[in-house]
């Protein structure tokens, strides 16, 4: 790994993100063919955070946040906190001194593939935060690493200025090239599921609505009254 900070990589409209961060993660992740999810192990420090921002990446050594400190120059209003470790780690590398910092520069959130502490602090302020773990454990600043450049969490490549978008479902990155495709995807995908969920509000069920009768006898799905059931093959 080279020991660089990248100062200036192109990113995605600050506001498209945002709107995306408004369609919300399942919403997105199903609207691009079910892509982009960060996976379950990635929890919001706090219910109903919500944000869509352009990722700022970060590599740190475990226990060790010196590169954060690197990262926080380099953040603009929209941007979302990238963070990742070089082995895995749940040490508490981030907190609400941070969080005071990111949030004077406009930043929108920050998602950790390790730990997150001062839980209640953030939301207090209100500060979005995801994370692998909650730990008090504290960290040092002594180890250099790198900021915005490709990372991996989850399985996801998320390059510098990709959209994050995060809320209590977790955590999706969309590539900086897909924007445009991921905001008409996410409309359409909305504006489905308002006609669905009036359809269920009117009564129909989705066994109709998704045509998923004529699949159930393909299945060996049978309708049985109770008696053919107790007195069936056993």
């Amino acid at each position: 790994m080279r020991t660089v900070v990248v100062t200036d990589p192109p990113r995605a409209d600050a506001e498209d993100a945002a709107a995306l961060g408004k369609y919300g993660v399942a919403t997105v992740h199903e609207a691009l063919g079910r892509v982009g999810y960060l996976g379950p192990q990635l929890r919001p420090a706090w219910p109903g955070a919500r944000a869509g921002g352009t990722a700022v990446t970060v590599v740190c050594w475990p226990g060790d946040n010196l590169m954060i400190h690197v990262a926080v120059e380099q953040c603009r209003p929209g941007d979302v906190l990238v963070v990742t470790t070089t082995s895995p780690s749940t040490d508490g590398l981030f907190g609400e001194l941070f969080a005071t910092a990111l949030a004077q520069r406009g930043v929108r959130g920050v998602v950790l593939d390790c730990g997150v502490r001062d839980v209640a602090e953030l939301r207090e302020m209100g500060f979005p935060a995801w994370s692998r773990a909650v730990s008090a454990q504290g960290s040092v600043k002594a180890t250099p690493g790198a900021v915005n450049v490709p990372v991996v969490v989850g399985g996801q490549v998320v390059h510098p200025g990709d959209v994050v978008l995060g809320d209590d479902d977790g955590v999706a990155v969309v590539p900086r090239a897909d924007v445009g495709r991921a905001l008409a995807a996410a409309a359409a995908r909305v504006e489905k599921e308002d006609a669905t969920r009036a359809a269920f509000r009117d009564g129909e069920l989705g066994l109709d609505r998704y045509g998923l009768r004529e699949r159930l006898s393909g299945l060996g799905i049978e309708y049985v009254t109770q008696a053919e059931y107790e007195g069936g093959p056993r």
